[in-house]
């Protein structure tokens, strides 16, 4: 794993496998950016004009690498490019040192020299440099180890708020590396019992409250829903409470995440070319299991609960039917039309259970629906609420926070297929059109009355099927883990 850290050495002196500087796209060509200066100065003031001859323009994504000149300690100069314009906001920066981190792997210590001048940069650069080291190698023999030391450089000298902003981006970034990891696992090894198990372990390691009710306790609670969705798997569900409470909060959250380890369909199969990537239905659990971890290592002020719905859809003489009807926990009947419609059936069981302790907001997290990435594409995930105020809020903690969301509305009128159903309470399935606002509105159903609910239908960018960019790798990208955390802070903040 990466480690991180600050330094006020100058760029020059540091010694290092490799030192990174930021070029900003000009309108003449390639510009060193702040924090370049001393490779400016070891290149005779001709840094631009070397970087130009080598076909440099600063474009974002770009990496060019350098021989280091004499007067630098470094072995290598890596120039990343930031983009157009003079000032560079935080998530420029953080895609900046994603790519060096990237193209650095194997190198055992790098430098990174990049605008860094505030305690946001510093933390931007930090936790782009550490997201994009990351790699998943668990099943290869020839696996490249990533960069082994990241050093951020600044000139904020005896400044405590450095070393936090690192701290702090150690914790995220370390979290948001778990649920990659546990995305990229492969079904066969992440199982409901086994992600369970991972969640009492890090429990038992960062004293947080782990409650795990297996296949006999959810027959036992009525919860048909996760129950339905397991049938036809050797491997049952397990509904997995994990806690963290402070005890100065002023506030409670509530985040539950679709976890289906594997997503076969079910006896609504999935056609050749759908299911290859389905381990990564459990997208959501992973979010919300990290975001609880990364809330006690910072201690914010504030309670947070992540319930797991973890199951296997498969295909068996005993899985749920089309046609079938399921009890729900809370008592609520549903006809199921489409088996593979299924993440909506386990979070309802989940959202009934949470809404139990009262708390002040519920957000689910799934990658539910097709529908959402037809909509919004592979790097943007959809934002739905009860409230338009939570909703908007969530849009705007999600830019904040570095994430790319879209406000989606849920329309009084695409409830009516759902619940014209002859034979139950509601049906899984409604209308084709607007498919993933049909969802959010299901899951609606199941809210109780007075909170404060929101869905985040990460589809799209949980998982990434093309070359890596910025900080984001090839898989598992840990998706809204930033978006919930930046939420519960700021309803720390607001509380406190």
């Amino acid at each position: 794993m990466t480690a991180l850290s600050v330094s006020t050495s100058s760029a020059a002196s540091l010694r290092a496998d490799a030192l990174v500087i930021g070029v900003a796209k000009g309108p003449k060509g390639p510009v060193p950016a702040a924090g370049s200066e001393a490779v400016a100065e070891a290149f005779d003031g001709k840094l631009a004009e070397v970087l130009a001859t080598l076909g440099a323009t600063g474009a974002e994504g770009e990496a060019v690498k350098l021989a280091a000149p004499a007067g630098l300690k470094a072995a290598l100069v890596l120039a990343v490019g930031l983009g157009e314009g003079e000032a560079f906001g935080l998530e420029a920066l953080r895609k900046a040192a994603g790519v060096a981190a990237r193209t650095l792997a194997g190198a055992k210590k790098a430098a990174l020299a990049l605008p860094a001048a505030s305690a946001e940069e510093i933390e931007a650069v930090a936790l782009g440099g550490l997201l994009g080291s990351y790699s998943f190698g668990s099943y290869k023999s020839d696996a490249k180890a990533p960069v082994g030391e990241l050093v951020v450089l600044t000139d904020r000298k005896g400044s405590k708020d450095a070393k936090a902003a690192v701290e702090r981006a150690t914790a995220v970034g370390e979290e948001i590396n778990r649920a990659r990891d546990l995305i990229n696992t492969a079904p066969n090894d992440l199982t409901p019992k086994s992600f369970a198990a991972i969640a009492q372990a890090a429990g038992k390691e960062h004293g947080l409250k782990v409650e795990v009710l297996d296949e006999k306790a959810l027959t036992k609670g009525g919860f048909g829903g996760l129950l339905g969705v397991g049938n036809g798997s050797a491997n049952p569900p397990r509904l997995v409470k994990v806690a963290y409470t402070h005890p100065k909060a002023k506030a409670t959250l509530a985040f539950i995440g679709k976890g289906i380890t594997y997503d076969s369909g079910g006896i609504s199969l999935k056609p050749a070319g759908h299911n290859e990537t389905m381990k990564c239905d459990m997208s959501g659990a992973a979010a919300v299991f990290a975001t609880v971890v990364a809330a006690k290592r910072l201690g914010l002020q504030v309670n947070v609960t992540a319930w797991l719905a973890l199951a296997e859809n498969m295909p068996s003489g005993t899985a749920t039917r089309p046609g079938d009807v399921l009890r729900m926990y809370g008592g609520k009947t549903v006809e199921v039309l489409n088996t593979d419609a299924e993440g909506r059936l386990v979070l309802a069981d989940a959202i009934v259970k949470a809404g139990e302790e009262n708390p002040d907001v519920i957000v689910d997290v799934a990658t539910l629906t097709g529908a959402m990435v037809l909509a919004l594409g592979t790097r943007m995930f959809g934002v739905m609420a009860n409230s338009d105020e939570l909703r908007d809020r969530l849009h705007a903690t999600a830019e904040a926070a570095g994430e790319q969301s879209w406000p989606m509305p849920l329309p009084v009128e695409l409830r009516k297929g759902m619940v014209e159903t002859t034979v139950a309470d509601l049906a899984n399935m409604g209308e084709r059109m607007g498919g993933g606002l049909v969802a959010g509105l299901f899951l609606k159903e199941f809210v109780a009355e007075g909170i404060d609910w929101a869905h985040l239908d990460i589809a799209g960018p949980a998982f990434h099927e093309g070359a890596p960019y910025g900080y984001t790798p090839k898989g598992g990208t840990g998706s809204a883990v930033r978006t919930l955390l930046r939420f519960a802070e700021d309803t720390a903040n607001a509380k406190g």
